[in-house]
Formats: structure tokens, sequence, C-alpha cells
């Protein structure tokens, strides 16, 4: 599973640099985010969200169990820490890749956002420019 995690992290990163900087690849990613989230792929990308948090969860229940475990004896029991340790990987991995989906998703907004602001402040912009040259065109008689 640590693999896994490893490999979700990567594309992960991938994809926010791809958002972050302007190349050409970024149309597609946002493209492509754009038909995840309509339809079943919102509510599979929520569902696949929401079993990753359960198990983050589980895991942090796990390394307290453990961490109690070893409270309670005193002394240090080479398998539990080998436990401790895979756990605390493993939550550490799941819950930055939590984190990472969140800032796509954020990211994804944030740039539609900015790309609907500017079309239309492009579109105003074209108006007063055009109103403008009527008025140059059409002086008014006092």
């Amino acid at each position: 599973m640590i693999h896994l995690l490893f490999t979700l992290i990567l594309a992960e990163m991938a994809l926010v640099l791809t958002l972050t900087f302007r190349t050409p690849v970024r149309k597609l990613v946002i493209m492509g985010l754009d038909q995840l989230k309509k339809g079943r792929g919102l509510v599979m990308m929520q569902t696949v969200a929401g079993t990753m948090l359960v198990v983050f969860a589980s895991i942090i229940h796990s390394i307290m169990k453990v961490q109690k475990r070893l409270m309670d004896a005193g002394s240090v029991n080479p398998t539990d820490q080998v436990l401790m340790a895979n756990h605390l990987l493993e939550g550490s991995l799941m819950g930055f890749s939590l984190f990472l989906a969140l800032v796509i998703d954020r990211l994804h907004y944030y740039i539609k956002e900015l790309h609907l602001l500017r079309t239309s402040l492009e579109a105003v912009k074209a108006l007063e420019e055009e109103t403008s040259a009527l008025r140059n065109r059409n002086p008014k008689q006092s």
C-alpha cells in the first residue's frame, strides 16, 4: 500500500505543478478536471476521499493503540517499533495525499474563477473602448 501511496502523491504533485504553471498541458488538465467533476465522477471522487479519510482515521487509531501499548509495557518491543514506523509512514502519506487532493480542487476552482473574471474584464474593456470611440465620432454640440 505504501508504493501505491507514493505513486499517488507523485501523480498529485505533478498535477499541482501542471496547474500552478502556465503550460500547454494545463488547459487539458483543467478540461479533464471539469469532466471529472461532472456527473458520476464527483460522487466517485467523494466516495474515494471518504474511504481514504476513514482509513486514515483507522491508521491514527492504530498508532495510538501501539503507542499506548509501548507506554504500558515500559520496555521497547521491536515488533511494536516496526508497526509504529509502518503506521506512521502510511498515515503521513495518506494525510499528505488528502491534502494534495484538496489543493488540486482549490487550484482548479481558482483558475476557473480567474478565467471567468478575465473574460468579463476583457468584455467590459471592449465595451468601454467601443463607447469611447462612438463619443469621439459624434461630439456633442453645445
